[in-house]
């Protein structure tokens, strides 16, 4: 589970930004009536959702971006070459030639991990990665490409990883260490490495870990609610596999010809939806039902198998397309779960209710002057009491982070 994300330099981000998952120590009336909201993992109190709040172009995309950015250089710099250029972009004003910086805190198997690692657009400058085992902060390796072109005045080791010296002669300035690690088979690196690929979610778009059929399956119930919830009226969904020919003509190289269609059969899976009107008629899901019910369909088991797994998962703008009462049902899920975390963007009011989340659940996005983006939290307005107005003090420009429009004639 995440603890803490910090970033610098990406993007509209210029200096250091902290997203702090770490619930505050309140004991408001409401705070304790939303106790779901957080959960408790190896003595740390969690929150279970943060909302990211901000005007248009203050920079919220901005601080999902970076993260995802940088969870695909785990996933991807060990298959990096020298001419790679990193998928990112530096904050651009005010000249800053700093590199960009990554850290985070996370619990894995109950316990506590520290990974970072500083990079520019064209190589990796530093990576480290220490845990507490025992309660006691460890190192398990050390990198910092500045020290010297040997490899081992630029490594440090303590334990965890067989012959690391292997795998840092095989990791260049483009590879994150831990990558490589990975793919030498380094047991803590592989747990390290699967904790990003399987438990954190970038997007619930091409998330496809697990087979619609065994989703749908397992979660048909609920699923059923949500369509319910969304305005629907399908009743009930069945799935079956059918044996099918392919589309397209196969080369054959023993008999040296294309073999027709139907020589070749595949079985396929089929969705079937029936209707309020007449539960008795049968619709085939891929042609006859609507684009908005197939994406709400994909997005919607996804994001169950997340909550059900505990995993966590990143959204940037989370109402497109989904009406206001289906936003708020999706962040009730992830308060439902044991432990799964979501993290978004959004323009939706409507749950900045203090009845809804805590203080420390919102937190607000603001440009500054010279462009940046600034991250701050509610909790930091110790001024705000849990019985004001949350949604019309923010709307009121209260917290900033909104935009301000010349409304007058002259400007219209």
């Amino acid at each position: 589970m995440v603890i803490e994300i910090r970033l610098s330099n990406f993007f509209s981000i210029k200096d250091e930004i902290v997203l702090d998952m770490q619930a505050a120590n309140i004991q408001t009336k409401k705070a304790k009536v939303l106790k779901n909201n957080t959960f408790i993992c190896e003595n740390e109190c969690l929150l279970k959702t943060v909302a990211i709040y901000g005007a248009n172009a203050s920079g919220k995309s901005s601080i999902i971006n970076a993260i995802r950015a940088c969870v695909r250089m785990i996933f991807e710099s060990h298959n990096y070459n020298e001419d790679t250029i990193f998928a990112f972009t530096p904050f651009k004003f005010g000249g800053t030639s700093k590199p960009s910086t990554f850290f985070i805190r996370f619990l894995l198997e109950n316990v506590e991990y520290e990974y970072s690692f500083m990079m520019t657009k064209m190589e990796i400058i530093t990576e480290e990665l220490y845990f507490y085992p025992k309660g006691r902060k460890a190192m398990i390796f050390s990198r910092d490409e500045r020290k010297g072109g040997e490899k081992k005045e630029i490594y440090e080791f303590r334990s965890g990883i067989r012959r690391p010296m292997d795998v840092a002669a095989n990791t260049s300035k483009k590879t994150l260490f831990i990558s490589r690690a990975s793919q030498m088979d380094r047991e803590i690196a592989k747990d390290v490495f699967r904790y990003f690929s399987e438990r954190f979610i970038l997007n619930y778009f091409g998330y496809n870990t697990f087979s619609i059929e065994r989703l749908l399956n397992e979660n048909k119930e609920q699923f059923l609610n949500v369509l319910r919830i969304a305005d629907s009226d399908i009743v009930d969904i069945r799935t079956r596999h059918e044996l099918k020919p392919f589309t397209t003509a196969v080369f054959d190289p023993i008999s040296n010809q294309l073999l027709s269609r139907d020589d070749i059969q595949k079985p396929q899976l089929v969705i079937t939806t029936f209707h309020k009107n007449n539960p008795e008629i049968p619709f085939d899901f891929f042609t006859e039902e609507s684009e908005g019910t197939k994406i709400l369909f994909n997005m919607m088991l996804t994001i169950l198998d997340i909550v059900h797994g505990n995993k966590i998962l990143l959204i940037d703008e989370i109402e497109t397309s989904l009406h206001v009462k289906l936003v708020e049902y999706i962040v009730s899920l992830f308060h439902q779960s044991e432990s799964a975390q979501l993290i978004y963007t959004t323009h939706n009011t409507y749950l900045l209710n203090v009845n809804k989340l805590r203080k420390d659940q919102v937190y607000f996005v603001n440009k500054r002057e010279d462009g940046s983006s600034d991250l701050y939290s509610l909790y930091d307005y110790k001024d705000f009491r849990d019985y004001m107005d949350l949604e019309k003090a923010y709307l009121e420009g209260r917290f900033d982070a909104i935009p301000y429009i010349d409304e007058s004639l002259n400007n219209l």
